[in-house]
C-alpha cells in the first residue's frame, strides 16, 4: 500500500494532544460545607499537587485515538497498486454500437460500462494519463491524454450510444497506434462483443483488457428489408421484411406495416427460436413516401424493432440498344418493364439522352457515358491482356447478387468467350475455369455490366433465366431505382447524394428536428453525410429541392445479443473477458467510512456510559 499525498501525516502531531488531554487532571472548585471541615486537611495531604495523573484505561480514549489515525490515513489518500506504474498510458475503448442499448442490465449495457469506466478512471494514479475512444459508426478521440479526471468524466458524460454497428477493429488499431513506444500501457475495451468482425487483426502483443458488457439474448429483430414495384400493377407495391428470434423460446409476434406514418396492415407471425422468418406485405402506392416495418414486442432491444425505406414513384428508365439485329434481346428488353427502347446501329453522342444503353456485340464510334450493358465488346481500358476460349464451361455463379435474382445458369452452353484478366472496377458474377463470363462493377461513376459471349453464340437465349437476367440488369442499371436502393443505408454510414451546383449549402433534418448544415464536394459533386448515426427518417434540403432518407440497424450480428467471453481475433488469437481493473486503487473512502464509524460508536459508549 502507497499514499499519494504522505504530507497529510503531519496531522499525525495530534496524536499526543489527544493523549494530554486524558494525562491532565480536572481542576476541581474548593467548597466550604460545614461536613467536610473535619476533613480538609486529610484531603491536603493526600491531594497532589502535579497536574498530570497516570494514564489510565479508558475506552473513550483508545476510540478516539483510532478515529483520529483512521482520519490522518485517509488524508494520506493509501492507494493499492497495479501494473500500471506512476507515469503510464490506459487507453479506454467504450462500444458506442447499437447492442450497447439493450436492457439486460440495468439502465443498459451502456450505462453499466460508463459506470465501470468512471470506477476506472477514479482509480488512477495522479501522474496516469488516460486516452478516451468512442467506438461506433467511426471511432471518435472523445478525450486526448489527460491525468485530469474532472475533464475525463466531462468526456465521458458526453458520450452517447448509437443505432450503429460495430466497428471495434478501428479503435484497435488507433488505440495500437496510440501506445505505440510509450511504457506501462494498457487498453481497457468495454463491450458485449456482438459484429467483432476482428479476424482479420492479430492482437500480437497488445495489453488488451476486455470487459464484458450483458448477460442476456433475448430479443426480435429485423434484419431485411426491401420494397419493389408488382411487375403485374405499377401502382402496387411488394415489401419484403425478415424477422429473427434469438430467444431461447418460440415466441408470436405482431408486425405492422406503415406508409407515412399511417398503418396499412397487421400481421401475427410466430417466430421459432433462432430462426429468420420472411414477410411479404402489398401495398398501393400513388406517391412518394416512406414505408416502415414495425415488430412490436418485449424484447431487451427496441432499436431494431423497426426499418424503414423510402419509395419513389417509377420512372420509365430510356433504353438505347446498340445492335445489327438480336430479336432474343429486343424482345427481352421490352418485356422488362418500365421501360422505353430505342434501337440504333451505331452510338455516337455517348448516350446522355438516355439512361441505359445496351451494346450488342459490336464497338461503337463512342463508347457511353451512361449505365451501360456490354455484351462481347472489351473496351481497351477496362481489362489487362484480352484472349479467346473456345467452348468455356460455366462452374459458378454468385447468386447473392441482385443480377442473379431468381434464377440460374444450368444448361448454358456457349460457344466461344473473351478471356480477360486483371479486372479490378467489378465482381465476377458468372465464372468459367479460364475466365470470368459476366462481371458487374464500377467504371468512371457510371454501373457497367460486361457478358464475356454473343448470347446468339450460346444457348442462352433460348432458357428461361436470360429474360429474368435482362430484367434484373435493367433495374440494377436504372439510375432512378439504383438512386432509390441508395436512399437506404445503414446506421453509421455515410449518405452520399450528386446535387446541382447550389448556392447556399444543404443541411440535413434529424429525425428528432435538429439541422445539421453539409457541404458539397466540389470534386464529385456529391454532398456526403456521416451523421446519420441514429435509426431514423433524414431530409436533406438544398434550395427547394427536398430527399427523404433512411438510417436502419439491419445487422444481425448486432441484433444477436448474447455477450461473448472471448474475441477471436485473427486465426489464432483469442481475448477472455476480464472484470478486474488492474490500475491503481484508492481505498481511502474506505478509511473514512471506518472513521466516521468509530466516531459513532464513540459516541454511542459515551452517552451509554454517562446515562
Amino acid at each position: 500500500m502507497n499514499f499519494l499525498t504522505p504530507m497529510a501525516f503531519v496531522f499525525a502531531a495530534t496524536i499526543p494532544i489527544v493523549v494530554l488531554f486524558y494525562l491532565l487532571k480536572r481542576r476541581r472548585v474548593v467548597r466550604v460545607v460545614s461536613s467536610s471541615l473535619l476533613w480538609q486537611k486529610f484531603l491536603a495531604e493526600t491531594q497532589a499537587s502535579a497536574p498530570f495523573q497516570k494514564l489510565r484505561k479508558n475506552w473513550l480514549f483508545f476510540l478516539q485515538l483510532l478515529m483520529l489515525i483512521l482520519a490522518i490515513l485517509a488524508l494520506g489518500r493509501p492507494y493499492l497498486e497495479g501494473k500500471l506504474s506512476q507515469g503510464g498510458l490506459v487507453v479506454v475503448i467504450l462500444d458506442a454500437s447499437a447492442s450497447m442499448k439493450a436492457t439486460d442490465v440495468e439502465p443498459t449495457r451502456f450505462e453499466s460500462a460508463r459506470e465501470e469506466v468512471d470506477e476506472l478512471i477514479s482509480s488512477l494514479g495522479d501522474q496516469t494519463e488516460m486516452i478516451l475512444l468512442l467506438a461506433g459508426g467511426n471511432t471518435q478521440v472523445k478525450q486526448s491524454a489527460t491525468s485530469n479526471k474532472g475533464t475525463l468524466r466531462d468526456a465521458l458524460e458526453s458520450c452517447e450510444p448509437t443505432d450503429s454497428g460495430t466497428r471495434l477493429i478501428e479503435a484497435l488499431k488507433l488505440a495500437q497506434t496510440l501506445i505505440m513506444n510509450r511504457p506501462d500501457t494498457e487498453i481497457h475495451l468495454f463491450s458485449d462483443g456482438a459484429g467483432g468482425e476482428l479476424e482479420d487483426f492479430h492482437i500480437q502483443d497488445l495489453p488488451v483488457e476486455f470487459h464484458k458488457l450483458g448477460e442476456s439474448s433475448e430479443n426480435l429483430a429485423v434484419v431485411t428489408m426491401d420494397v419493389r414495384m408488382n411487375p403485374e400493377d405499377a401502382s402496387q407495391r411488394a415489401i419484403f421484411a425478415s424477422v429473427v428470434n434469438y430467444g431461447e423460446e418460440s415466441r408470436n409476434a405482431t408486425i405492422e406495416l406503415y406508409f407515412n406514418d399511417g398503418l396499412i396492415e397487421t400481421k401475427i407471425v410466430e417466430l421459432p427460436k433462432d430462426e429468420s422468418v420472411p414477410v411479404v406485405f402489398l401495398a398501393d402506392q400513388f406517391e412518394p413516401g416512406v414505408f416502415e416495418v414495425r415488430l412490436e414486442a418485449e424484447d431487451i432491444l427496441q432499436a431494431d424493432n423497426r426499418a424503414s425505406i423510402p419509395s419513389l414513384m417509377p420512372q420509365p428508365a430510356k433504353v438505347l440498344l446498340v445492335t445489327q439485329g438480336n430479336r432474343f434481346l429486343e424482345k427481352a428488353l421490352r418485356a422488362s418493364g418500365n421501360v422505353e427502347v430505342t434501337k440504333a446501329t451505331d452510338l455516337i453522342s455517348e448516350g446522355k439522352d438516355h439512361d441505359i444503353v445496351v451494346v450488342d456485340s459490336l464497338v461503337p464510334s463512342t463508347w457511353p457515358a451512361v449505365n451501360t450493358l456490354m455484351f462481347k465488346v472489351t473496351p481497351p481500358d477496362w481489362f489487362g491482356q484480352v484472349g479467346m476460349v473456345e467452348g468455356p464451361r460455366i462452374v459458378s455463379w454468385r447468386n447473392t447478387h441482385p443480377l442473379m435474382r431468381f434464377m440460374t445458369m444450368d444448361n448454358v452452353a456457349v460457344r466461344e468467350a473473351a478471356a480477360v484478366s486483371d479486372v479490378q472496377w467489378g465482381v465476377p458474377i458468372v465464372e468459367a475455369p479460364q475466365s470470368p463470363l459476366i462481371v458487374a462493377g464500377e467504371v468512371y461513376k457510371k454501373n457497367v455490366i460486361w457478358v464475356a459471349f454473343d448470347a446468339l453464340d450460346s444457348t442462352w437465349p433460348l432458357r428461361v433465366s436470360f429474360p429474368i437476367f435482362v430484367s434484373n440488369a435493367m433495374d440494377w442499371l436504372n439510375p432512378a431505382l439504383s438512386s432509390s436502393e441508395n436512399l437506404s443505408i445503414r446506421a453509421g454510414a455515410a449518405f452520399r447524394l450528386p446535387l446541382a451546383d447550389q448556392s447556399e449549402p444543404a443541411k440535413v433534418i434529424m429525425p428528432d428536428g435538429s439541422e445539421q448544415i453539409v457541404e458539397k464536394d466540389e470534386v464529385s459533386g456529391q454532398v456526403v453525410f456521416g451523421g446519420a448515426v441514429d435509426q431514423g427518417v433524414y431530409r436533406l434540403v438544398s434550395g427547394t429541392n427536398e430527399t427523404l432518407f433512411c438510417a436502419n440497424i439491419l445487422d444481425s450480428a448486432e441484433s444477436r445479443l448474447m455477450p461473448v467471453e472471448e474475441i477471436q481475433f485473427g486465426k489464432y488469437g483469442t481475448l477472455e473477458a476480464s472484470t478486474n481493473a488492474r490500475a491503481d486503487l484508492e481505498i481511502w473512502r474506505w478509511f473514512l467510512a471506518f472513521a466516521f464509524a468509530v466516531l459513532m460508536f464513540e459516541w454511542w459508549f459515551y452517552h451509554r456510559r454517562t446515562a
